[in-house]
């Protein structure tokens, strides 16, 4: 996820100390016994994308499973899966299109559960502009954060329309995705988060004209997921891990408000406009069943990043997948 905010970078803990939110009908008689660890670094900044682990650590589900999880904001949103990878973590949040390249890449890492599983990216315009379908795209400027998956996305969104990335002009935007469009430095985005830039235009007063990725073309995928050290991934703390989360999802989409206290709570300068409605836009996008997986969705998202030239090879599902023992 793309930088949206001057976040300071920290770490959090989740243990009984840190808990004064505990629910105490959560917490069972063998948390007497000392607690495991689990390291988990995130995909990017603390921000409401993870407000379901923060749930899980405010409520006491993490405590409830016998866990200690350390929470960490990486320095370089780059590196948690080649961290997992290198042992040097547990669990971390990424994406699927990621996890398939480095798979393709050798990295040992699996998919154990999923955060969010639809896609938040899309491509963006101003709305009431000259932009209202993919075709008046041809000749105009395209900002983009990071090459390489968003040229995928791009060239599939463009090809419905019978254009190709040569009858774009694509501009580094370097993640100033909806400043871009605000100050006229380009005419389209492709990166743009449903839940943050949507919400940016509109915060500027501005309409905008959105296409989904699903939409043209794209396969659909888990945008957030949790992945571990193929060797570890099947470990029954793995298990315990996905259990509270899950409870922590279905405690913000049962209780937003306390969930949203307990955000900000741990960090008050998100409490903003911004992140606000951020929260409140995502709640809808939180996998309700955190160690499901689909199988055939994988592969077919193998498939086209195949295509796409993205990866040399198109695995079958069970060298994407691990479901960790109950």
């Amino acid at each position: 996820m793309a930088q949206r905010n001057g976040l300071t970078r920290r770490t959090l803990v989740a243990g009984a100390a840190l808990l004064p939110f505990a629910a105490p009908a959560l917490v069972r008689a063998e948390d007497a016994r000392p607690r495991e660890k689990i390291r988990l670094l995130l995909d990017w900044y603390l921000n409401p994308n993870h407000a379901p682990i923060l749930a899980a650590q405010a409520t006491g589900a993490f405590a409830a499973e016998n866990l200690e999880v350390e929470i960490v904001e990486p320095a370089d949103p780059n590196d948690p899966p080649k961290l997992v990878a290198a042992g040097q973590g547990d669990v971390a949040i990424t994406y699927q299109p990621q996890l398939t390249m480095q798979i393709d890449q050798g990295l040992p890492l699996a998919r154990i559960g999923v955060l969010i599983d639809t896609p938040l990216n899309m491509l963006l315009a101003l709305g009431g502009g000259p932009i209202a379908t993919i075709g008046d795209l041809k000749g105009k400027r395209i900002g983009y954060s990071v090459g390489g998956f968003e040229d995928a996305l791009l060239k599939t969104i463009l090809g419905t329309a019978g254009l190709g990335l040569g009858d774009v002009e694509l501009v580094n935007v370097n993640f100033a995705l909806a400043q871009s469009l605000l100050a006229g430095n380009a005419d389209a985005v492709i990166g743009a988060y449903r839940n943050y830039e949507l919400n940016i235009l509109d915060i500027q007063g501005k309409t905008a004209q959105p296409f989904f990725v699903e939409d043209y073309g794209v396969p659909s995928y888990d945008e957030l997921i949790f992945v571990a050290n193929r060797d570890k991934a099947a470990a029954p703390v793995m298990a315990r891990f996905l259990r509270a989360v899950e409870r922590g999802v279905a405690f913000t989409i049962n209780q937003p408000e306390a969930a949203w206290g307990h955000f900000i709570g741990h960090r008050a300068e998100l409490n903003d406009e911004l992140n606000s409605r951020a929260f409140k836009g995502t709640l809808n996008r939180f996998a309700h069943a955190t160690a499901a997986s689909d199988p055939v969705r994988y592969e077919a998202f193998a498939r086209y990043l195949k295509d796409q030239g993205l990866i040399q090879t198109a695995r079958p599902a069970a060298d994407y997948l691990v479901r960790p023992q109950t």
